[in-house]
C-alpha cells in the first residue's frame, strides 16, 4: 500500500525527505506524528527539564520528550495512522541534539509563545542548521516577521510561518504566512508537501494578528458570547445555534472551547485584544467574558481538565455521557438540558445549511433563534468582508480557512451568499447598520460573491473588491470535486440514490447521494445495472470510479427498509434484497471495465463489501472501514464473508510451499478475519484498514481528501491502459470446512461461558465461522463462490428471523449505537 501523489509537474529537485519538529508539547508531537503518517523520518527536540544535572544520563534530559512519546501512543483519536510509525521519530534535547538539525530539510519550530524563547533558540539552531534548510514557525499569535528581526540574511530568507490547526492530522487547515524576506520558492516546496504528503487544505494568510481563521473564528466566538449576555441566552441555547443548524460542527461554541482548551482560548483573545487597536479592528472591543478569566485562574480549562463550561457526570441508561454546564452567574455546574427553539425546529429536516440560512436569518425577529441570528451572522458577515485584503489577498483564502480550520460547512461570504446579499444588505441598510464598503462596491458589480462559471476550470468565479472584479478561483492541480464536474458535464443517470457523471478520459464516475449514503433499493439497482457487461449506460466508458463529495462514503445498507421488512415477515422480499445486494458486489468484481472504489469517512458494513470487490481501492488516508453487521445482529450478506474468505486462504496459499493453503496458516489467517468480521472491527486510518485485511498492497492511499477524485480516476485510468481483464468466477476455493468450524466455535464457546458475549453474540459469531469456513464440509473441498454467497445469504435470512435481531437494529436506528443484548 502507498501514497498517492499526483503531484504538478516541476522543475525543481529539492524534495523534503527529513523533517525536525523543535518542541514537543501537544502541538509539536502532534506535528511530528503526522509527518510519520506521511512516512517522514523526524527529529523531535524538547528542552531539558529545569534542574538536571549536565552530567545527567539521556533518559533524565530527555524527559519532557520521551513523556511527549508516551502520550502520543496512548491519544485517543491516535495520532499515528499506525503505533509502528513511532519508530521513524528520533528523540532528543536542546543541550544535547541540536547536530541531528544538520540533514533535515524543514525544521518547524513549537516552543512556547514567547518571543525572546524563539529568538533564543533559533540563534542556537543557527550553529546547526544546514544551509538553505527551510525553517519555520507555528506561532499562533507572535508576528512571524518580529520573531527573526535582525537576524541573518540567510535564516530570514528561509523562514516563514506554517500555523498548523490542532490536531495536526485531523485538522485540514495549514495556514502559510511568508514574509517580505521569504524565498518563494521555499513557501511553494512546503505548501506542495503540505498538500500532497499531509492532505491540507494550505490558505496563503498575511502577517496579521491571528492570522486567518482565528481572527474570524474568534470574532465569531466572542461575539456570540456577547450575544449571549445581552440576550439572555445559556450556554447550551449558543451551542445549538451555533452548531450543525447553520453548517458548524455540533459542538457549537463552549463545547468547543472545551475541546480546544479554554486557556488557548483566552491566550487567542487576549492576544489580538493586545494588537487589535494597532490595525484598527474596528470590533476591538469584544472581549471574553469575565468568568472566562476566572475559570482559566481555577484551571478549569475544558476536557483535558476533566471540566469547562461542560463537566460529564457519568452515563445513562443508553451509554450517552451525562454533562453538567456551568452557571456564568455563580460558577456552580448544574444539570444541562437541550434547548428548546422554534425556528431550529422547523428547520431540523433542511438538508443544506444553505438552505438553512436564509430561513434562520429571515425569520420572525420574535423568535428567540432569529433574535439571535440577525446580529450575529450580519456582525460576522460585515466583520469579514472588512478583512480583505487585510488578512488574505481574497475571499476564497478566507473561506477555504475557515471550512478546513474550524470545520464550517460554508464560509462566512458563501453564507452571505445563501443569505442573500443584496436582500440582507438592504435589511441592514434600513436598520442602520453599518455596511462593509466591500459589500457596496460588490452590490454596484454584481449581487453574489461567487459565481458559477462553467468555462474555467474549478467551475467558478469570486468577486474580487481589490480590482472591482470576478476572478476565477484558482485550484491546485489535481484538486476536484464530483459537484464541479456535474455543473459543467451534466450527468448521465441517475435516480434519488446515486448518479453516473462523466470525468473525462474515458472515465465514469458512480456518485452515492443518499441520506448518509446508506445503500438502498435505487442505489443497488443503479450500481448493477451501469456496470453489467452490456449497459447502455457507461458504454464508450473504460473504467469506473465509484466514490464522491460528501463526509461519509456508506454507512452501509439501509437498515430502516430492512426492519420493515422484518416487521412486516416479508421473508421474500428480504431474501431478493439480499440477492440484489449481491448481484451488485458480483457485478462490481466481474464487471469488464475496472471499477476503482475510493472510500473515505465511514464505510461500513455494505460500503466495505463493495470495496472488496473492486479491482483496486483508492481509500483517503482518514478511512474509518469496517464489517460491523454483527453490532445489529447480522452478518455481511454481500459478499463481505466470501471475499474474506478468499483472502484467508490467499494468505495461507501465499506461504505455504505446496500452495494448497492448508493447516495452520490457513486457519491463522482465517481466525483473524473471524474476529474481524464477528468483533465488528473498524479502522481508524486507511492504514489500519490494510493489517485488517480490507485493503490489498497494491492500492493506493490519497492523503489529501480533495484530490481522491483524481488519483481515483488516474488509477481507473492506469488499469484500463494496462489491458484490464476482470476475474473470472472461482469454483476452486478450497473451504476450511468443518475442522476449522469447530475451532471457532469452540472459540466462541468459551467467550460465552466466560460471559464476555450474550447468547445472542454467540449466535451470531458462530454462523461468522459457517460463512467463512463453507459450511460442514471436509477440509479442502473446492467451493464455488456462488456456494460462499449462498452461505451467506442463509445465515443472513436466518439472523433476520431473530427477534434480539430486530431490537439490535431498531436500537442502533433510534440511537446510532450498538445494543449488547
Amino acid at each position: 500500500m502507498t501514497l498517492s501523489t499526483t503531484e504538478p509537474a516541476t522543475t525543481s529537485i529539492r524534495q523534503i525527505r527529513k523533517v525536525a519538529v523543535l518542541g514537543a508539547g501537544t502541538m509539536g508531537s502532534r506535528i511530528a506524528a503526522h509527518m510519520t503518517n506521511a512516512g517522514m523520518p523526524v527529529v523531535l527536540l524538547d528542552i531539558v527539564p529545569p534542574g538536571t544535572a549536565a552530567d545527567a544520563d539521556k533518559a533524565a534530559k530527555n524527559k519532557f520528550v520521551l513523556a511527549a512519546m508516551e502520550g502520543l501512543k496512548k491519544s485517543k483519536p491516535a495520532a499515528f495512522y499506525a503505533p509502528d510509525n513511532a519508530r521513524l521519530i528520533t528523540v532528543g534535547n536542546f543541550d544535547d541534539d541540536l547536530a541531528l538539525l544538520a540533514d533535515c530539510d524543514w525544521i518547524i519550530e513549537v516552543v512556547a509563545e514567547d518571543l525572546a524563547i524563539k529568538r533564543a533558540l533559533l540563534e542556537k539552531v543557527e550553529k546547526h542548521r544546514r544551509a538553505n534548510a527551510i525553517i519555520t514557525s507555528n506561532t499562533s499569535g507572535l508576528p512571524i516577521h518580529k520573531i527573526v528581526e535582525g537576524m541573518g540574511e540567510d535564516l530570514r530568507r528561509h523562514w516563514f510561518g506554517t500555523h498548523f490547526f490542532n490536531p495536526p492530522r485531523y485538522m485540514r487547515l495549514l495556514e502559510l504566512i511568508p514574509t517580505p524576506d521569504s524565498d518563494p520558492a521555499d513557501a511553494a516546496l512546503v505548501e506542495r508537501f503540505c498538500d500532497l504528503r499531509l492532505g491540507k487544505t494550505v490558505v496563503h494568510a498575511h502577517d496579521t494578528p491571528n492570522f486567518i481563521a482565528n481572527r474570524i473564528g474568534t470574532f465569531s466566538m466572542t461575539n456570540a458570547m456577547r450575544l449571549m449576555q445581552v440576550q439572555g441566552l445559556t450556554i447550551e441555547e449558543i451551542d445549538a445555534l451555533t452548531g450543525s443548524a447553520i453548517g458548524w460542527p455540533k459542538t457549537g461554541t463552549f463545547r468547543l472551547g472545551d475541546m480546544v482548551g479554554i486557556d488557548v482560548l483566552a491566550h487567542v483573545a487576549k492576544n489580538f485584544r493586545a494588537q487589535a487597536a494597532a490595525i484598527h479592528d474596528e470590533r476591538a472591543d469584544i472581549e471574553l467574558l469575565p468568568f472566562i478569566g476566572t475559570m482559566v485562574e481555577k484551571k478549569w480549562l475544558g476536557d483535558k481538565t476533566g471540566q469547562g463550561f461542560y463537566k460529564k457526570q457519568g452515563k445513562d441508561a443508553e451509554g450517552r455521557d451525562i454533562r453538567l454546564v456551568i452557571d456564568p452567574a455563580t460558577l456552580e455546574y448544574k444539570s444541562s438540558t437541550r434547548p428548546k427553539l422554534a425556528a431550529l425546529e422547523m428547520t431540523k429536516n433542511v438538508e443544506s445549511a444553505a438552505a438553512r440560512i436564509p430561513q434562520l436569518l429571515h425569520a420572525d425577529s420574535k423568535d428567540k433563534a432569529a433574535a439571535f441570528y440577525w446580529p450575529f451572522l450580519t456582525e460576522l458577515f460585515t466583520y469579514a468582508a472588512n478583512r480583505v485584503p487585510e488578512i488574505a489577498d481574497n475571499i476564497v483564502e478566507i473561506d477555504e480557512a475557515m471550512k478546513a480550520g474550524y470545520n464550517w460547512e460554508l464560509g462566512p461570504f458563501e453564507m452571505f451568499d445563501a443569505a442573500g446579499v443584496r436582500a440582507t444588505t438592504e435589511k441592514m441598510r434600513a436598520a442602520g447598520a453599518p455596511i462593509a464598503a466591500n459589500v457596496e462596491k460588490l452590490l454596484a458589480v454584481g449581487g453574489t460573491w461567487y459565481r458559477d462559471d462553467a468555462s474555467v476550470p474549478s467551475g467558478r468565479l469570486y468577486f474580487d473588491p481589490v480590482s472591482n472584479s470576478y476572478k476565477p478561483v484558482v485550484l491546485p492541480d489535481g484538486v476536484a470535486s464530483v459537484a464541479t464536474i456535474k455543473k459543467a458535464k451534466g450527468v448521465v443517470r441517475k435516480n434519488p440514490g446515486a448518479s453516473v457523471i462523466d470525468l473525462g478520459d474515458g472515465v465514469a464516475a458512480i456518485e452515492l447521494h443518499s441520506k448518509m449514503n446508506a445503500l438502498g433499493d435505487d442505489i443497488v439497482s443503479l450500481i448493477t445495472q451501469t456496470l453489467k457487461p452490456a449497459s447502455e449506460q457507461v458504454a464508450g466508458f473504460e473504467a469506473v470510479v465509484i466514490t464522491g463529495d460528501s463526509t461519509n462514503f456508506s454507512v452501509g445498507a439501509n437498515l430502516m427498509q430492512l426492519l420493515l421488512l422484518m416487521q412486516d415477515q416479508e421473508w421474500d422480499d428480504v431474501d431478493l434484497a439480499v440477492r440484489a445486494f449481491q448481484n451488485m458486489t458480483q457485478a462490481i468484481k466481474f464487471c469488464p471495465r475496472p471499477v476503482v472504489v475510493a472510500p473515505y469517512g465511514m464505510c461500513l458494513g455494505g460500503g466495505t463489501e463493495m470495496s472488496l470487490h473492486a479491482a483496486a481501492r483508492q481509500p483517503h488516508a482518514e478511512l474509518y472501514m469496517g464489517l460491523v453487521e454483527t453490532g445489529v445482529g447480522l452478518i455481511p450478506g454481500g459478499g463481505g464473508c466470501k471475499e474474506m474468505a478468499i483472502r484467508s486462504v490467499e494468505a495461507a496459499t501465499s506461504i505455504r510451499p505446496d500452495g494448497r493453503g492448508e493447516g495452520v496458516e490457513l486457519f491463522e489467517a482465517l481466525k483473524k478475519n473471524f474476529e474481524t468480521i464477528a468483533m465488528a472491527k473498524v479502522s481508524t486510518s486507511a492504514a489500519e484498514a490494510s493489517a485488517l485485511g480490507f485493503l490489498k498492497d497494491s492500492d493506493n492511499v490519497t492523503m489529501n481528501r480533495g484530490r481522491l477524485l483524481t488519483d481515483a480516476k488516474l488509477r481507473a485510468r492506469q488499469l484500463a491502459d494496462a489491458g484490464y481483464t476482470p476475474p473470472v468466477p472461482r469454483s476452486d476455493i478450497p473451504a476450511p470446512g468443518e475442522n476449522a468450524l469447530a475451532t471457532l466455535k469452540l472459540a466462541v464457546w468459551t467467550m460465552h461461558e466466560a460471559q464476555f458475549i450474550s447468547d445472542h453474540d454467540a449466535k451470531v459469531a458462530n454462523w461468522v465461522a459457517y460463512a467463512l469456513c463453507g459450511g460442514k464440509v471436509t477440509p479442502g473441498t473446492p467451493v464455488s463462490e456462488q456456494y460462499l454467497l449462498d452461505l451467506e445469504r442463509e445465515a443472513f435470512l436466518s439472523l433476520c428471523g431473530e427477534k434480539k435481531t430486530q431490537e439490535r437494529i431498531a436500537f442502533t436506528l433510534k440511537t446510532g449505537k450498538p445494543l449488547r443484548n
